[in-house]
C-alpha cells in the first residue's frame, strides 16, 4: 500500500470543494449512504466497495464513521485514483478497473461486500451498459447486502418544478464561480493538467476516455428502480431525495 501524502490530501480537499459547489447537498447524500451501511451491518465493521470512487470521498467518510471498516476503492481514472491512493494511504485498497466491461469484477479482492456505494459517477455509462452493471454488482455483494447509487435522477412526477430547481441551482453555482468562492469543473482540471505530478496523468486520462466515454445520461429515478428490479434484487427503493438527485438502494436476496 502507498503511504499517506499531504499533497494528495490537498488535491482531495480541492476536489471536494469543487464538487460541493456543484452539489450543495453532497454531504446529505453521503450521510444517507452511510446510514444504509450502518443499518445492514448492525454494528459489525462493514466491508465497503467504493465503486467508481474517484478521489476517495466516500471511503474517507466511511472510515471516519466506521474506523474498523474494510474499504476497497475501484476506479479507472488515473488522476483521481492517484489522489485517492495518496489520501487513503494504508487505510484502504485502491484497485484499477473499467466498469465499461464485466472484467471489473476480476479486480476485486473479494466478492462478499456488505455494501457497494457510488455517487455521481455512473451517469457516464451508456444505458444498456448501466443496466448490465446493476446485475453484475450483485455478484460483489453478500446475501442481504446492499447497493446504493446516488446520482442525477429527476423525479418523474415533477418535471416542471425539477427544471426550475435546476435553473436555481445553476444560477447559485455560477455566482459562486464568478465570486471566486469555488473552482468550476473545468478550472479544477486545468489546474490538475498544470501540476507536475498530475499533468502526465491527465494526458493518460484523456487517452482512456476521449474515444470511449459515454455522454452524460440522466434518466428519471423510475428507470433506475425498474433496472434494479430487473437485475433481481429483493428490495428496491429510495433512501434519499434531493432537488434533482436521488439515492436508490437495492438489497441482494438473502
Amino acid at each position: 500500500m502507498t503511504p499517506y501524502s499531504t499533497e494528495a490530501a490537498a488535491w482531495q480537499e480541492s476536489w471536494d470543494r469543487q464538487q460541493e459547489a456543484y452539489m450543495p447537498d453532497r454531504e446529505e447524500r453521503f450521510t444517507a449512504l452511510l446510514d444504509t451501511v450502518d443499518a445492514v451491518t448492525a454494528g459489525r465493521p462493514p466491508r465497503v466497495l467504493d465503486l467508481a470512487g474517484g478521489t476517495g470521498s466516500i471511503s474517507l467518510r466511511a472510515l471516519r464513521r466506521f474506523p474498523d471498516a474494510t474499504t476497497t476503492l475501484l476506479d479507472l481514472d488515473p488522476v483521481l485514483r492517484h489522489i485517492a491512493t495518496g489520501t487513503l494511504g494504508e487505510r484502504a485498497e485502491v484497485v484499477t478497473a473499467d466498469l465499461r466491461t464485466k472484467e471489473w469484477l476480476a479486480a476485486l479482492p473479494h466478492r462478499d461486500f456488505d455494501a457497494v456505494l457510488t455517487s455521481t459517477a455512473l451517469h457516464w455509462l451508456a444505458p444498456d451498459r448501466l443496466a448490465e452493471l446493476y446485475g453484475e454488482i450483485r455478484e460483489a455483494i453478500r446475501p442481504g447486502g446492499v447497493f446504493v447509487n446516488a446520482d442525477h435522477m429527476p423525479d418523474d412526477g415533477l418535471p416542471g418544478l425539477s427544471a426550475k430547481l435546476g435553473d436555481r441551482a445553476n444560477a447559485l453555482r455560477h455566482a459562486r464561480y464568478a465570486a471566486g468562492a469555488a473552482l468550476s469543473w473545468e478550472d479544477w482540471w486545468t489546474r490538475a493538467a498544470a501540476d507536475e505530478v498530475l499533468g502526465p496523468l491527465v494526458v493518460e486520462r484523456r487517452r482512456l476516455f476521449t474515444e470511449h466515454h459515454s455522454s452524460e445520461w440522466e434518466p428519471p429515478v423510475s428507470w433506475h428502480l425498474d433496472a434494479l428490479r430487473a437485475a433481481g434484487y429483493a428490495e428496491v427503493g429510495l433512501v434519499w431525495r434531493g432537488s434533482r438527485d436521488a439515492a436508490v438502494a437495492a438489497v441482494n436476496p438473502a
